[in-house]
């Protein structure tokens, strides 16, 4: 009776064992931005072009693209909001910051037809935002009288979170 009991015990832990694995494989587990976080570096990138005299607009999306944080600076141009959102959006969906996506377009090492795509905008200012190989989200700026300045004041957004994201 013992051996049939020890065997049933081990049956069921078994069972119960192979079905925990099987849990494992049916859910994913990923790290992501709070809010208040992407606020800060929404801020620290808004306050940057404001310090080199730029009004802009900030967007921070978390690692599926959806929009986290919008900050509009009141003299920022009409499209400043959805080319700042298309740069983050663009350099989450292509795990790249799009002013090294725009140069590959340039340089022929990325197809020029994907800067045609719906949502897209290969112009500098949109950066991910990273910690330990984890897609977080990313940020992306748009009012700067050019590409390289837009970029500068996402960088100081993504500085400004940095000690937050080591992990």
């Amino acid at each position: 009776m013992r051996a049939v009991m020890r065997s049933l015990v081990c049956a069921l832990s078994c069972v119960v064992m192979c079905s925990a694995a099987h849990a494992d494989d049916a859910t994913v587990t990923y790290k992501s931005l709070s809010p208040d976080v992407a606020l800060e570096a929404a801020r620290a990138a808004l306050q940057q072009c404001r310090t080199d005299g730029y009004q802009v607009s900030v967007v921070v999306v978390d690692r599926f693209g959806e929009t986290q944080v919008l900050l509009r600076d009141r003299y920022a141009g009409l499209p400043a909001n959805d080319t700042a959102k298309r740069k983050a959006w663009t350099a989450v969906g292509f795990r790249g910051d799009t002013s090294q996506l725009a140069a590959s377009i340039k340089n022929g090492t990325l197809d020029p037809r994907l800067a045609d795509l719906p949502g897209v905008a290969m112009l500098g200012g949109g950066l991910k935002i990273e910690a330990a190989d984890a897609l977080l989200g990313a940020i992306g700026v748009s009012g700067a009288p050019g590409g390289d300045k837009d970029e500068k004041c996402a960088r100081a957004g993504v500085d400004a979170i940095r000690d937050k994201l080591d992990f």
